[in-house]
């Protein structure tokens, strides 16, 4: 690695999350020195970038850190050279997400981001970008690690896997992190005390045992008032989550919600549009439109509190502790707590002695879950370090959520084909496969509504 620090290459660096991860690269600066954070943008993004840069620039000299913070056009001139290139672009911004939101409502599907026909939307748009950035870390950066935040995470991270021609990927999410220490708060432990076990995809998650000091509390978990609250709060008008806990005696991923409570999540969506507060993308732009002028203050040196508003909490501790696990720097033992973490990767044991991620990885027997095809990228704990990341446990799915699981699955596989290959027939096939389509002419209406509200990004289906 070049010294004196690493180079960060961040793809969507005009992103209003990237001061959480400036904050994070601040905090763990003795175990991840930073030379270098370049962050590309498209032209149409400068102003946004520009702001983020100068926040950027601040905070690092607030901090007493000299590293250099770059704003390129050409992301190729951000990736040559990096040890890091972090994926966190959204091919059409935010109004494409409102699109994504809006459509599925006509047919009567909840709409969300990276749920649904929302997140097939996104998909069709991203992979083939995401596919691009690849190959130039191929080119440039054939050592790098690509830390993949974009979402829909697990479909863009296998897309990498499966198509790039051997990039080191490795598919983050804020969600696992979010989760662990919710259930931290509620027990009033330090974080490194708390293990969760969590099985399934990216945003199909489920927590199947949480460890405190190496004991199993799941059922104690389960059953604070606090957890109910959370998940009430998260659901409007979702007053099944009680018995719900306890029939399941898992703690799902909140993006559960979509499948479990989806009337009540859809009655509250058009209510909110009925009364004038839109979707959450609009929602959002919103927000960003004050985040970015708090940005532009020459005054502000810190992580401005109103990014809460935005989301994305313990984004920094999602990416940057991953980053210090790869190059060998976590506090403690190879095996221990602070190289554990819950992350995206393909379906296949691994060699110990030679680790995984690309090409390099090194299968050492069967898939992690044999209830899912070998090599799909799943959501699973592993421990983590320079040779990449080694699953932990894995066995047969619960029968209470495998068929879930294997359903999406199918759907994600078909999802990423028909985003690599343009093929309409695949495309439709992937919708009809989503638990939430409900049949032939929902799924045909929307992958032609989807098609040409997104025209200028999906050009290969057009041809």
């Amino acid at each position: 690695m070049p010294s004196p620090g690493y180079k960060l290459a961040v793809i969507g660096g005009g992103s209003s999350y990237t001061p959480e991860l400036v904050e994070g690269l601040i905090a763990r600066r003795d175990r991840l020195p930073l030379a270098e954070l370049a962050l590309a943008d498209i032209e149409a993004g400068r102003e946004k970038v520009e702001a983020v840069a100068g926040l950027a620039r601040r905070m690092l000299r607030r901090a007493g850190l000299e590293a250099r913070v770059t704003v390129t056009f050409d992301r190729r001139r951000a990736i040559d050279g990096a040890d890091f290139v972090l994926s966190q672009f959204r091919v059409g911004g935010l109004r494409a997400r409102v699109n994504d939101e809006r459509i599925p409502l006509a047919y009567g599907i909840v709409g969300q981001e990276t749920t649904g026909p929302g997140g097939f939307s996104k998909a069709l748009r991203t992979v083939p970008v995401a596919l691009e950035v690849a190959r130039d870390v191929r080119e440039l950066a054939p050592e790098a690690w690509v830390m993949n935040f974009t979402n829909p995470a697990g479909i863009v991270t296998e897309a990498i896997l499966k198509h790039s021609g051997g990039v080191r990927c490795i598919g983050l999410c804020n969600v696992p992190v979010s989760l662990q220490r919710a259930v931290c708060g509620f027990v009033g432990a330090e974080p490194w005390r708390v293990e969760l076990d969590i099985v399934g995809l990216n945003h199909l998650g489920w927590v199947t045992a949480v460890r405190l000091d190496g004991e199993d509390i799941l059922p104690a978990v389960l059953y604070h008032p606090v957890v109910e609250e959370q998940f009430v709060r998260n659901i409007p008008g979702a007053s099944g989550i009680g018995p719900l806990l306890e029939s399941l005696r898992m703690l799902p991923s909140p993006y559960l919600q979509y499948y479990y409570f989806h009337d009540e999540l859809l009655a509250k969506v058009k209510e909110d549009i009925a009364c004038g507060k839109g979707t959450r993308g609009e929602q959002v732009l919103a927000v960003e439109e004050k985040l970015f002028a708090r940005y532009r203050d020459p005054d502000l040196a810190e992580k401005p509190p109103e990014l809460e508003k935005r989301g994305g909490a313990y984004y920094s501790e999602a990416a940057v502790d991953v980053m210090v696990s790869l190059v060998g720097a976590a506090d403690g033992p190879p095996d221990g707590p602070r190289n554990r973490h819950v992350v995206n990767v393909p379906n296949l044991m691994v060699d110990d002695e030679r680790g995984s991620g690309g090409e390099a990885g090194s299968p050492g027997g069967g898939p992690v879950l044999p209830d899912l095809p070998a090599g799909a990228v799943i959501e699973v704990p592993c421990l983590v370090g320079p040779r990449g990341p080694r699953p932990l446990g894995g066995g047969p799915l619960p029968k209470e959520i495998r068929g879930l699981i294997q359903q999406v699955k199918a759907y994600e596989e078909l999802t990423i084909e028909a985003a690599v290959t343009g093929d309409r027939r695949t495309a439709f096939l992937a919708l009809l496969a989503h638990p939430l389509v409900p049949g032939v002419r929902a799924a045909g209406g929307l992958l032609a509504d989807i098609l040409e509200a997104g025209r200028e990004h999906l050009g290969r289906f057009f041809r």
